[in-house]
């Protein structure tokens, strides 16, 4: 049986039913005062066109007394797209591994391009990893490289890296990524980066780029491998691990996705980091990986008129 064949990929009660069991694990939670328990479900509620409004909920709370229903207080809040259709996009995403054009959503949900486009925007917020929990650890490995992609905005045309956007990304050998888009390959810039995202009990992998040469002497070793001198490994010295990922991500990046502008790009990084760090070799399916995508739709909101901006909260 296919995935996408599941009822609350189709039926909007069991949608907000499947919705409601991710999110509400340790009670019914208004996103209105926070109160746990307080709220009663509302059955047979129309909206202004007559049909029933399916997962609505009304707080009891003395100070509250508002209705809500599991989308308010997260990036699906005040979509105007049935929630099924949100959860088979959520699905598509983290089940694709290079990726799912919003062009390819728009087809497959029956949904304008438009729409598919902010939607996927939305759940790339929610895939965005809040926790700041350093890398590594006593005995293990973090690979750290630099790549270049896209064009950076105001740069007319030109060749080479000098006009182009800098991604800086960090690989635990057997755990996460955590990539992240800087605006120079200088010293200013990617040593506060390592420092503050590897542990220093960790070792520390890069090529023979001076910027790491200092910082890396901070960890318990710091191995590096001579490209230019078409050096790729010595035991287990090497960059293969992150070289991987950037594999990915370009042919993400060209062959799906194609244009990505510079202040969208954290959100692209962060979809390709999410599926690295919830891929099938630790573990996590692709069930899995969407279930861990909607936990993270909580406590973030985008609109439209300006999706560079994140509301947090209700």
């Amino acid at each position: 049986m296919s995935m996408l064949s599941k009822k609350y990929f189709h039926d909007e009660k069991a949608a907000f039913a499947h919705l409601e069991a991710s999110l509400w694990n340790d009670g019914v939670i208004c996103p209105h005062c926070g109160s746990v328990d307080s709220a009663r479900r509302l059955h047979g509620v129309k909206d202004k066109k007559g049909r029933v409004r399916n997962g609505l909920w009304k707080c009891y709370a003395k100070e509250c007394r508002k209705q809500f229903t599991a989308r308010v207080g997260t990036v699906f809040e005040s979509a105007h797209i049935p929630l099924p259709k949100m959860l088979q996009a959520v699905y598509l995403m983290t089940a694709s591994k290079k990726g799912i054009s919003s062009h390819q959503l728009h087809r497959t949900l029956e949904i304008t391009y438009k729409s598919a486009w902010f939607l996927a925007h939305r759940i790339r917020e929610a895939m965005r990893d809040g926790t700041l929990a350093p890398m590594g650890g006593a005995g293990g490995i973090v690979e750290v490289d630099e790549t270049y992609i896209g064009k950076q905005a105001g740069h007319a045309k030109g060749r080479g890296a000098a006009h182009k956007n800098i991604v800086l990304t960090l690989v635990e050998r057997g755990g996460r990524a955590r990539s992240h888009h800087i605006t120079s390959f200088g010293v200013a810039e990617v040593v506060p980066i390592v420092r503050s995202n590897v542990r220093r009990e960790s070792r520390l992998m890069s090529d023979e780029a001076r910027q790491y040469v200092n910082v890396g002497q901070e960890f318990a070793d710091h191995g590096s491998v001579n490209h230019s001198t078409y050096e790729w490994g010595r035991g287990d010295v090497h960059t293969n691990t992150v070289e991987g990922y950037y594999s990915i991500f370009k042919r993400g990046m060209k062959g799906v996705y194609q244009h990505c502008s510079e202040k969208h790009l954290h959100r692209y990084l962060a979809e390709f980091d999410f599926r690295y760090s919830n891929r099938v070799a630790l573990g996590v399916d692709d069930t899995g990986r969407a279930d861990r995508a909607l936990k993270g739709i909580t406590g973030k909101r985008l609109t439209y008129r300006n999706p560079n901006e994140i509301a947090v909260g209700g």
